[in-house]
């Protein structure tokens, strides 16, 4: 079980690391490979590691291919990935598709938390081998509340920009460069790198401006909404083309062309004529609230992104609450679903590509789903794959994929055209990364209340290699967190999505759900890195997270740096602030210790349930070996104030003398008690006297002679 916040132990990691000869210690153990991390060193001192210091640690465990990875050669993004050396390509570049991600344990990083992309490389240091795959939350410039999930544009976000890292390498000196050396160097130290790919953007981004026709538009005046016809965007673009003609183009002397929406008129050409250029961010921030501010006058705004049954059906929230004023006087309303269930919302701030047309004119706000708009699917993909290529990511992270609009669920007949995150996918392998794996979002949700129908049916059809699951949102070893896990086990063995064990994600971690984290923090991680048939996923953050038995200040919460608010209850006011939880952060680094020991055995291997999750919830003890020649068995207590006693564990299979099983690791300090170190045999089971509350052993499997 988790301890309180424990600040003197914190301090002892900071004076440890600040004594010559510990540090010394930990980075000879990570130079000479006697670990894959560098233990006890704290995120919070790795990411206060000068870049001196960062390469130092580096070069002495990998050598050239360090100075390699940050060659100018090989961090041009316009040089594909496919033509780096062979040490700087993805870990999983030779295999035939993405199910890899099936087995993959993922760290997401919000790059706010870290302020900058070179710092992901620092963090890293801190992670062992069995943590092998990084997920880098969106990139991009953010729009309205300053939501990193709401691009504006596909220029990265400045925010993320390291000049430490230019000026020890100045050929390092655009956010792109950097970006692309950061995924080189996760790709040494034997990670792979995953991206976010995102089925909006922010409602009045540069990229709806630009190209109008891909997304749905509607006509408000006041609390009516008086058109949202479905070619509307036709309205639009004369108005846009009417404001270029007004204010002239944003870089002066550019040519205007006499159709700005022509289909010859690209993508670079109308964001330079409508923006200006992609070096000068306030320079296109003023230009496009002009724009808007242009638009405001006649009443057009792109249609909110929707969320969960029915999703389509809006109306104007009426509610004086629901009135915003901004800066500029211009008056804006928040929207309602006319008909909503019990997930229903509306995302204000996000616009959803139109990605179908609509049957008589949108009257009835229904798609037609046999008619997807060509254009816009090829514009997604072949942006995203734009991403994935010059910077070398080996996966995706799937926004909102639990979007099943379709009321009849996963049709009978699915084409390429039934799932815009699917279609990224398949795209990317068709482009020359078979390898590309797929991450959703996706909650398995009961049925019809995140989309309609079975959301794993969905999953499946939108070729899902793995989905996030909902383990994070319950306290560990509760009948609720139970029944889930066993679910999970059950998909896990008949579906070809996998679902993961999810720890704790950025969604999670705000004052809401504190409750979650007061116990079982290394029950979770315990589970997550030796379940090796399941993959799992950890926010940042969660190594150090304090015990909040009351809401602490913002700034103490991941999930309040996905956005960027000054003002209201999820404001913040400076930088991410680490959790001082010392004992959580000792605990979890003998996990990890631990797991390096023995990971190159288990790494792979199938799982054998020998005690599985208790559906009904009423055994909170789950054991597991390997399915193939078992060389340790794992034993957990999921409850977290309860000591289990007096239970047996079923004999393995396929030894002809049932093998001793000795004691390896535990979890509880000191190595816990004497009892049970070695295990008597009974002639059916494995005796076991106590397992203190969310406890988690390790036994060798050792053959009798």
């Amino acid at each position: 079980m988790n301890r309180s916040s424990t600040p003197k132990v914190y301090q002892e990691f900071i004076d440890a690391w600040a004594s010559t000869t510990s540090r010394q210690d930990s980075i000879d153990a990570y130079a000479y490979r006697r670990q894959s991390f560098v233990a006890n060193l704290l995120p919070e001192q790795a990411v206060q590691l000068t870049t001196g210091e960062t390469l130092d640690i580096l070069r002495r465990r990998f050598g050239d291919a360090v100075d390699l990875a940050l060659a100018p050669a090989h961090t041009d993004p316009e040089a594909p990935p496919e033509t780096l050396p062979r040490g700087l390509r993805s870990p999983v570049a030779d295999q035939p598709n993405g199910a890899w991600l099936k087995q993959t344990n993922i760290v997401g990083i919000n790059v706010r938390t870290v302020s900058n992309f070179w710092n992901i490389v620092k963090y890293a240091l801190t992670l062992p081998d069995a943590q092998n795959a990084i997920h880098i939350l969106p990139i991009w410039e953010p729009g309205v509340a300053g939501s990193i999930y709401g691009l504006i544009s596909w220029n990265l976000n400045p925010e993320f920009y390291s000049h430490e890292l230019a000026e020890a390498r100045p050929w390092l000196d655009s956010l792109a460069h950097q970006l692309r050396a950061v995924v080189n160097l996760l790709h040494v130290m034997g990670k792979c790198a995953g991206m976010d790919v995102i089925p909006h953007t922010d409602r009045f981004s540069q990229i709806a401006l630009a190209f109008p026709e891909y997304f749905e538009w509607l006509r408000r005046q006041d609390t009516r909404i008086i058109s949202h016809r479905a070619n509307l965007h036709e309205e639009v673009q004369e108005r846009i083309a009417g404001f270029l003609q007004r204010h002239g183009p944003a870089v002066a002397g550019d040519p205007v062309p006499e159709t700005l929406f022509a289909p010859h008129v690209g993508e670079a050409q109308r964001m330079r004529l409508l923006f200006g250029l992609p070096k000068d961010p306030e320079g296109r921030a003023s230009r496009r609230n002009l724009l808007i501010r242009h638009l405001y006058r006649y009443g057009y705004e792109p249609v909110p992104a929707t969320m969960a049954p029915p999703f389509r059906g809006i109306a104007v929230d009426t509610r004086p609450e629901a009135r915003n004023v901004d800066a500029e006087g211009q008056v804006w309303r928040d929207f309602v679903i006319t008909h909503p269930q019990p997930m229903s919302r509306v995302f204000g701030p996000l616009g959803r590509y139109k990605l179908y047309a609509c049957k008589d004119d949108n009257a009835a706000w229904e798609f037609d789903f046999d008619q997807p708009r060509q254009e816009v699917w090829e514009y997604v993909c072949r942006s995203y794959h734009d991403v994935q290529r010059r910077f070398g990511f080996d996966f995706m992270r799937g926004d909102m994929s639990h979007v099943q609009m379709r009321p009849e669920g996963v049709p009978a007949a699915r084409d390429d055209a039934y799932d815009i995150l699917g279609a990224v996918k398949t795209y990317i392998h068709q482009q020359g990364a078979p390898y590309f794996g797929y991450f959703a979002e996706g909650f398995l949700a009961p049925r019809d209340v995140m989309g309609y129908g079975e959301e794993m049916d969905h999953l499946e059809a939108a070729r899902a290699d793995a989905t996030l699951g909902d383990l994070q949102s319950m306290v560990v070893g509760t009948e609720e967190f139970l029944g889930a896990f066993r679910r999970y086990c059950d998909q896990l063995e008949t579906r070809a999505c996998a679902p993961a064990f999810t720890v704790m994600t950025a969604d999670k971690d705000d004052p809401r759900f504190d409750a979650f984290y007061v116990g079982g923090s290394e029950t979770r991680l315990f589970i997550a890195l030796f379940l090796t048939s399941m993959p799992s996923y950890m926010g940042l953050g969660f190594e150090t997270r304090d015990v909040h038995y009351g809401p602490a200040p913002n700034e103490h919460y991941t999930k309040l740096y996905v956005f960027q608010l000054r003002d209201g209850p999820k404001a913040t006011h400076g930088p991410y602030v680490w959790g001082k939880n010392g004992y959580l952060f000792n605990a979890l680094t003998r996990l990890r210790q631990y797991a390096d020991a023995i990971w190159p055995r288990i790494q792979g291997h199938a799982t054998r349930w020998l005690l599985p999750p208790d559906a009904t919830g009423h055994n909170k003890v789950v054991a597991w070996t390997q399915t193939e020649s078992p060389t340790h068995v794992f034993v957990a207590n999921t409850a977290i104030h309860e000591t289990a006693t007096r239970f047996g564990l079923p004999a393995l299979p396929g030894f002809a003398t049932p093998p001793g099983l000795h004691l390896d690791f535990t979890t509880e300090p000191g190595g816990g008690g004497t009892d049970d170190r070695t295990l008597p045999f009974n002639g059916k089971h494995y005796r076991l006297t106590t397992l203190a509350p969310g406890e988690g052993r390790v036994y060798r499997v050792q053959e009798r002679e």
